[in-house]
């Protein structure tokens, strides 16, 4: 098995949205903010290859939507997620399997592509999309706080492709869902998103999605405006960040802007950031 980061373009977002109730002058400390109060994110995905099967997590923004739409986010940098892929000497029909970990747009948007008729498709034409019936059914019929991520033209493409298939939550954390791949269910954030975690090299590697969006979101009550259940997102975290640091777990962060991956550690106040690095630095 070997693992690539793929770096999808970086985005801007409202700072008080992304940390909730905690206050500019604690969160700016870590993440500082534009004169309009705009943090810099990353959309960092993670391609992986194994035997003669090539999966990527999460696949970005894209690039299909309106100049309006992206006038919202303040898109910067080169990265593209087909040059990133192409840049490692693979393919978009390479790609064997899509693991989304949830279907806000910054998540999944990069999978689908408009055609020169207005249409839509997947651009990845070979290979099976993973998501699960809970979060499936939560986001085509979206609530009306979450709706606006919920895109149908990210979403529908892909069940209309036939691709799509559901791995099946049976429990809080499905072992073995792929080789040496596992997920753990979180509801805080959203219905079901899904958390990768991947056995390499004697090394469990945590794809964090929207649980741990980045290193300033260690501190337990940094959690957040987007999420729908903050309060459910605390406990998923507490219980989730001690494991990490017990277990020495490395944790790849898909929205930090400066950090690619980090560890943690217990200390008097908590768990607390270790050490941060590139995932190509941890082995």
């Amino acid at each position: 098995m070997k693992l690539h980061p793929i770096n999808t373009g970086n985005f801007k977002l409202d700072g008080g949205a992304m940390f909730g109730v905690v206050p500019k002058t604690l969160w700016e400390r870590t993440n500082p903010a534009d004169n309009n109060n705009m943090c810099s994110w990353s959309m960092r995905c993670l391609l992986i290859e194994d035997g003669d099967r090539l999966m990527l997590i999460d696949t970005g923004i894209g690039d299909k939507q309106s100049e309006k739409f992206f006038s919202y986010y303040y898109m910067f940098g080169d990265d593209t997620l087909q040059k990133s892929i192409e840049a490692l000497g693979f393919g978009l029909d390479q790609i064997t399997d899509v693991i989304l970990t949830h279907l806000h747009f910054d998540h999944c948007g990069g999978a689908i592509a408009r055609n020169k008729d207005g249409n839509f498709r997947p651009i990845f034409k070979n290979a099976t999309f993973w998501s699960n019936a809970n979060h499936w059914k939560w986001a085509t019929e979206p609530n009306a706080r979450e709706k606006a991520s919920f895109l149908a033209e990210n979403i529908n493409p892909i069940q209309e492709s036939g691709q799509l298939k559901f791995i099946e939550r049976t429990g809080k954390f499905v072992e073995n869902s792929f080789p040496d791949i596992s997920f753990l269910f979180v509801d805080g954030h959203t219905e079901s998103q899904m958390i990768p975690h991947i056995k390499y090299k004697g090394k469990t590697i945590v794809f964090m999605a929207d649980l741990l969006p980045s290193t300033g979101h260690i501190p337990l009550p940094y959690v957040m405006g987007y999420d729908t259940r903050p309060l459910l997102t605390l406990d998923e975290k507490e219980i989730f960040l001690n494991k990490a640091a017990n277990e020495n777990y490395i944790l790849f962060l898909e929205h930090d802007h400066l950090n690619e991956c980090c560890t943690l550690k217990q200390t008097e106040k908590g768990v607390r950031l270790d050490q941060t690095f590139k995932l190509s630095e941890a082995f």
